[in-house]
């Protein structure tokens, strides 16, 4: 199973007036959900064929249509190997922050390397990352361990990694979730209120970081990912037509991110 991110963002850039000419490279890293939504309703065959999905072709009609050169392309982050199918807060905090520079870490690419290459970068995390445990009072930044206290330690430390690069804009998704019968009620109800915390307080205005609430279309105002919306009640993936749905609401909104149009 691939599995819960998987995107990019700038600091004070949108109250600095930012020219939409230095914003033109945009990454998505991923994994399997981030995956879907970028492919959308597009076959996986014509997918294999053409190399574009629903999100590419958002980008390529705007494109066409205002004039504009924006290049958005994907990447598998962290690849399985040697790194390993693990892309959660801990991870992103282990390869950005906690092995940061100029060099990359088990064949990743460190935020010094990615901010050369890209402006706008994009990221989330797959649904096991929903999983979350009941914290001990004893919060560890480097514990792989999926608790509230253990993640906010570490999307703490990956904000001020983020605000480093001023001249960059950051997008991340917020939390992807399970199904009803892949979670239990208290994992859900944690996964909310880590969902509420990136909303309401780790989210700052007027940043570099922008969040992309992925999980209010997922969960339709839930708890969980809503069964219509999922592969089948034990496959957390997203469908073919939620992510036909949800493609051009992504790409749609990493474009106001770049022209200064979210917050």
């Amino acid at each position: 199973m691939r599995p819960f991110f998987s995107v990019i963002f700038i600091f004070l850039l949108t109250g600095c007036g930012s020219n939409n000419d230095d914003m033109k490279k945009i990454i998505f890293l991923h994994h399997s959900t981030g995956h879907n939504i970028w492919t959308g309703k597009t076959n996986r065959y014509i997918y294999k064929l053409t190399g574009k999905g629903d999100v590419q072709r958002y980008f390529i009609t705007h494109n066409k249509e205002n004039h504009t050169d924006y290049q958005i392309s994907e990447r598998i982050f962290p690849q399985a190997s040697p790194y390993g199918w693990k892309n959660y807060p801990f991870d992103y905090y282990n390869i950005w922050v906690k092995n940061s520079g100029e060099q990359p870490y088990m064949e990743e690419p460190t935020l010094e390397m990615l901010t050369k290459e890209y402006n706008v970068i994009i990221f989330k995390h797959c649904y096991p990352g929903s999983n979350i445990k009941e914290d001990t009072g004893n919060p560890d930044i480097n514990s792989e361990i999926k608790s509230q206290e253990n993640y906010k330690l570490q999307y703490d430390a990956l904000k001020n990694k983020m605000h480093e690069f001023p001249s960059n804009k950051f997008i991340v998704w917020t939390p992807a979730v399970n199904t009803k019968n892949l979670m239990t009620e208290e994992e859900a109800i944690r996964t909310k209120l880590f969902h509420d915390w990136i909303i309401n307080e780790w989210d700052e205005k007027r940043d570099n970081i922008f969040v992309w609430d992925f999980y209010k279309y997922e969960t339709e105002g839930g708890l969980y990912l809503a069964e219509k919306n999922a592969v089948s009640p034990d496959n957390s993936h997203p469908n073919q037509e939620f992510s036909a749905k949800a493609a051009p609401l992504f790409g749609k909104f990493i474009i106001d991110v770049i022209e200064n149009k979210a917050e």
